[in-house]
Formats: structure tokens, sequence, C-alpha cells
């Protein structure tokens, strides 16, 4: 039915039918609309965005991501701008607002009530990444002490400008937060009863200045569709909603994935990024890495002789090094994320630690098994013992490094997600070729070899 509706909206859009789009607008959702939006020229998406009620055209408007709200505000009027802030969700048009050119930011201002403007003001002023920067103002509160058929009605006349309604806040005469009630345990409770005695006074918070990960994991914690954020004297400044706390957490995911395969932040999204800028985020941690890996060249070199000798260890050589590589991509993946989530902490170390190494030594026991046959048949039983000893050490060190560099990177405030599967595969890598020539050093004789030969 969707695919219907935007099929005639090109008809339409092709005819010039000023009738037909605007009743295919109006039927379309909103967030379908902004999708459709994404795809057509400024011009086009002004003049379906015009077709709307303002109230729905903010609505729609707040669905686009941030650069294209940038070019479409570009193209408006400051009093059509101006009009469409006063009708977006708080959150919304504070990060829009923040991406203006000042002299733009200054002519919409002075055409907002005050009222609206003080409150940009003050959200677009929190550092990007707190708290402060992603809550809205747009809430339902109750004075203490009110009774619950004078709050039901506060609430009727304060929903209309609310994102939520279904969680309204309690203050005292300090505008602090003291409780929170649910519209539901409102409803439900008689009416000559005051609110102090139906609130719940343990209230799951966060600071403005704590960072927006911080927010998301409580709300996913606690499973609650709004979380209040408060000031340094504990006044209630606004709430993050549950679907704010979701983009962050899936904006937050998307940035540790990149970083997992040493891909620089993509702030335009993967489909709209420039060639240039998708060469930028990615080149210089592959040319780091191949200078780390010219380190992997140069143990090869230190052992050209044991090689010239035993050249059946080359054939080895890339089986066992990337076997250390992946067990420590899979540690370093299982640990990043632990962190992330917070199911983990720098507390955890020793635990941690000892079971990894439980569980490589096992990982490794049934690779240098299975491993030590092929060796068997390619040079017999001291290659096939060098190949099981090789893969055993290398691949419990691939995963010691995988699941400790996470943590150092931690300890140190850096993001751990920096200890990517390139990262952790390079360096293990490095370690691999020494551990493999040591050991074919120790069990071949290879200097007499050498020598003899």
């Amino acid at each position: 039915m969707q695919e219907d509706l935007t099929q005639l909206l090109y008809d339409a859009l092709e005819k010039q039918d000023t009738l037909q789009l605007e009743q295919l607008v109006g039927d379309l959702q909103p967030a379908d609309l902004a999708e459709f939006i994404h795809q057509e020229d400024i011009e086009t998406s002004l003049k379906l965005l015009t077709h709307l009620p303002i109230n729905r055209r903010a609505e729609a408007f707040g669905y686009l991501d941030v650069p294209t709200q940038i070019k479409l505000a570009q193209a408006m009027t400051e009093e059509g701008l101006a009009q469409l802030f006063m009708h977006m969700n708080a959150d919304e048009r504070a990060d829009l607002f923040n991406e203006m050119p000042e002299e733009r930011q200054q002519g919409v201002l002075r055409r907002m009530a005050k009222e609206e403007r003080e409150d940009l003001r003050r959200l677009a002023s929190y550092e990007e990444g707190t708290c402060g920067a992603i809550m809205t103002s747009d809430y339902v509160t109750l004075p203490q002490g009110v009774k619950v058929n004078r709050a039901l009605e506060i609430v009727r006349q304060t929903a209309p400008n609310a994102e939520t309604i279904y969680q309204i806040y309690i203050l005292d005469a300090a505008m602090q937060l003291v409780g929170t009630v649910s519209l539901r345990e409102l409803i439900l409770a008689k009416p000559t009863t005051e609110v102090d005695t139906v609130m719940t006074s343990d209230v799951v918070s966060v600071s403005v200045h704590d960072l927006q990960e911080e927010a998301a994991r409580k709300i996913s914690r606690y499973d609650i569709l709004a979380l209040p954020v408060i000031d340094d004297q504990q006044r209630l400044v606004g709430i993050i909603t549950y679907d704010d706390a979701m983009d962050v957490a899936e904006a937050e995911a998307t940035e540790d994935i990149h970083k997992g395969a040493s891909v620089g932040p993509l702030d335009e999204g993967f489909a709209k990024a420039k060639i240039s800028s998708l060469y930028r985020r990615r080149i210089n941690w592959l040319v780091l890495l191949v200078f780390a890996n010219i380190l992997s060249g140069a143990g090869i070199a230190f052992y050209e002789e044991i090689i010239e000798s035993y050249v059946v260890l080359v054939f080895f050589l890339p089986l066992l090094v990337a076997s250390g590589g992946n067990a420590g991509a899979q540690a370093s993946t299982l640990m990043i994320r632990g962190l992330a989530t917070g199911d983990v902490g720098a507390r955890d170390w020793g635990k941690l630690l000892g079971r990894e190494l439980i569980v490589s030594a096992s990982l490794a026991l049934t690779m240098a098994l299975a491993i030590s046959g092929i060796g068997f048949w390619r040079g017999g039983l001291d290659i096939a013992l060098l190949v099981a000893y090789s893969m055993f050490a290398i691949v419990i060190v691939g995963s010691m490094i995988g699941m400790s560099l996470p943590f150092i990177l931690n300890k140190l405030g850096w993001d751990p997600a920096t200890a990517s599967g390139p990262l952790v595969t390079s360096i293990a890598d490095i370690i691999g070729v020494l551990i493999y020539f040591a050991i074919a050093s120790a069990i071949l004789d290879l200097p007499m070899a050498a020598s003899v030969t």
C-alpha cells in the first residue's frame, strides 16, 4: 500500500497536480514522507512539505537527518523557519539550531516567541554528546501536594504541548524532582488523594552533564519510557524519551562497528557518503596498519635461514598467524561489547583474564590437534609437533591480546572500540610470526641444520 502511494506521488509530481499532491502527502505517514523527501531535490522537498499543516510538517521534518534539514532550512525564509521551529520537538530544533550559521540563528530567534526562544537557547547551550544536548523540555509536571482531581486538570491543560504524558514528574517549591507518577496511576487513584501518596519517590535520573550513552543504558536497564534530566541543583530541566535514547544507542552501535573495522565516523551515513569522505575515513588506519605489518615481514626476514632449511614451514605460516588473529578478534569483540553495555568493567579484569585463559587454552588445544595431522602428513613428526605447539601458543597469545587491549584503552580513557579487529589482528600477526619461528628453532635445532647446508 505504501509503495502504491509513493508511486502515485511520483506521478502527481510529474503532472504537477497540486490537488492530488496535497491529498497524497496528507495520506503518507510523516516518517514515510521524510524517506521520500531524502531522494528528492530541495525545491521539490519544500513543495511537498508546504502541502502539510504546520504541525505535521514539523513532525515530518523531524524525521529527516540533520544534513538534509540544514539544506532545507537554508532554502526557507526566516519567517517560515521560525514557524517550523515553534512546532518542532524541543530537542530536534535545538540540534538543528546548533548546526545553523550564526546569522541564520539570530534571524530565527528574532521571530520566535520569548518563551520558545529562551528554551531553545538553553537546550542549544549544552555540550554535544551529553544528556542535556538530547533532552526535551516538552513534559508534564505537577506541584507537590496537589490532589489527584486537580492533577488531572493540569495534565489536560499541558498535555497538548508535551512529547509524552504517560510519565508525570512531581516538583517541590524549588523545582527539584521529588517523584514520578504514571498517568495510569493518576486515573486509578481516588480524586481526593494527594499525588504524594501514589508517586514513586525512588526516581531514576541522569545529570545534564552525563554522557548520552548513560541515558540509553538506564532506559534499557529499567525499561522506562522517559528519563528525567536534572541539573547541579537537582532541578528538573528536561527528559529523554525512549525513542531519542534508542537513536543514541543506534548511533553508538554504528560508531563502534565502524571503529571495529578501523573506519572513521560517517556523519552523513554510508548511502550518502561521498567517495572522498569514504577515502578519508578509511585511509589513515590502513596506512598505519601497513607499516605495522612491516614488522611481520622483518620477523620473517630474520628467520630466512630457517625458511631456507625447511621450506615446508612457509605452508603453515599464514594458517597459524591468521588463527591467532581470528581468536584475538573474537575476544576483542566480546570485550568491547561488554564494556559498551556496562556488562563488564575494570573491576572484572582478573576474573575475565582467568576465564579467557581457560577458554582460549581449550580452543587452542582443539585447533592444535586439528592441524597436527596435516603437519605430520607434510613433514613428519617434528613438523606435526611444531605446528601443534605453535598453534597452541599463538591462539592463546592472540586471545589474551584481544581481551586485554580494550581494557587497557578503557583504563587510559580511550574508546575501547579502537581495539578493532584489524588492529588486534596486526599485533597478533607480528607476535605469531615470532612465536612460530622461535618454536621452530627450538624443535628443529635449525642453527645446526643451517650450518650443515
